[in-house]
């Protein structure tokens, strides 16, 4: 059982209820040490004057800010843990708002809020299910490892949701950083419907388990194989095919594409069409040619176990197996 990062109260009102602030998400990234060639033997960074190239002890470095080219000001720690904002103690709900209101491009980082002790139950349960009745998010700041943040509370399923926020300073103005926007455009009749048409098409219900990080997996495959001393044989990257330049054109030739890996035959609804397409798929293609994605909606289709946690080869071996007793049923 995981411990939480933050312990303190969730107030709204006169109501305060008891809660611990738990990591919602974790970064699976392949990380890597850097190695001297040939020797094996760690690098490591060293702290070094920009002028003198001599290395510089970690208790002689100090704090400045830049208020011009070459111009630091220095601020010693005295001055800066003066400044710190006291640890919190409480998560002060000011405001409910809409939650379809707050752009996600607020959100920072997300954490899960658990009740802390059984009195805090039934009050969380309340505030979880009025919340989420209500379509309301809960906004409020605390402090925690001396900064002030400013979160967003919002009912997720059985449980409080907190996210970290940027500040409205924060966040750029997309017409100072990009040139021409807005931007305005005439389109005619047909390339609006066919655009329709094609996202159309290409609607499914929401299934976080269809995406993987597939570059993360395959660097994982190639570490596994290194460390088996298998030979590892680079390829060079298959070629794109040439971008087709006119609007109406790609998105005919997109539409067409699409409705051609689906059965024309299958109900109107997004599941049906997707799992028709599998089974089509199974019947002119060997798994080795699917991407991942493919396999994994095919694992879905076929009911195979475990599904969700295995690797590109494993897929490609429980699909054929479930395909293969399917097929030994049918017969």
């Amino acid at each position: 059982m995981a411990r939480a990062i933050w312990t303190g109260s969730l107030t709204f009102g006169l109501v305060s209820v008891p809660v611990g602030l738990y990591s919602a998400t974790e970064d699976k990234t392949v990380h890597f040490n850097q190695l001297e060639e040939g020797t094996g033997d760690r690098v490591r960074n060293r702290r070094v004057n920009e002028r003198t190239g001599e290395e510089v002890e970690y208790r002689k470095i100090v704090k400045g800010y830049e208020v011009a080219k070459g111009d630091f000001v220095v601020l010693t720690p005295e001055e800066l843990d003066a400044l710190a904002p006291q640890k919190s103690s409480t998560i002060e709900v000011t405001d409910f708002v809409d939650l379809d209101e707050v752009d996600p491009i607020y959100y920072q980082r997300t954490y899960y809020l658990g009740p802390q002790g059984e009195q805090a139950r039934r009050a969380y349960a309340l505030l979880t299910k009025v919340m989420r009745e209500t379509k309301k998010v809960g906004i409020a700041t605390f402090v925690m490892r001396n900064k002030e943040y400013l979160v967003s509370v919002r009912p997720g399923d059985g449980v409080l949701i907190l996210e970290t926020m940027y500040f409205a300073d924060e966040i750029r103005d997309p017409r100072e950083e990009i040139d021409g926007l807005p931007i305005t455009a005439d389109f005619s009749k047909r390339e609006l419907d066919t655009a329709k048409l094609l996202v159309e098409s290409m609607t499914a219900d929401w299934d976080p388990q269809r995406y993987h990080d597939t570059y993360r997996e395959t660097v994982e495959e190639l570490i596994e194989k290194k460390r088996k001393g298998e030979e590892i044989v680079t390829e060079p990257a298959p070629k794109r095919p040439a971008p087709v330049t006119d609007l109406a054109e790609a998105l005919q030739r997109s539409l067409e594409a699409t409705r051609a890996s689906r059965s024309p035959a299958a109900p109107q609804t997004s599941k049906s069409r997707g799992s028709t397409s599998r089974r089509a798929a199974t019947k002119t293609r060997d798994v080795s040619e699917m991407s991942k994605t493919e396999l994994y909606d095919l694992a879905s289709e076929l009911d195979v176990s475990g599904r969700s946690k295995m690797t590109r080869k494993q897929l490609e071996s429980a699909v054929r197996s479930a395909s293969s007793a399917g097929r030994r049923r049918a017969s």
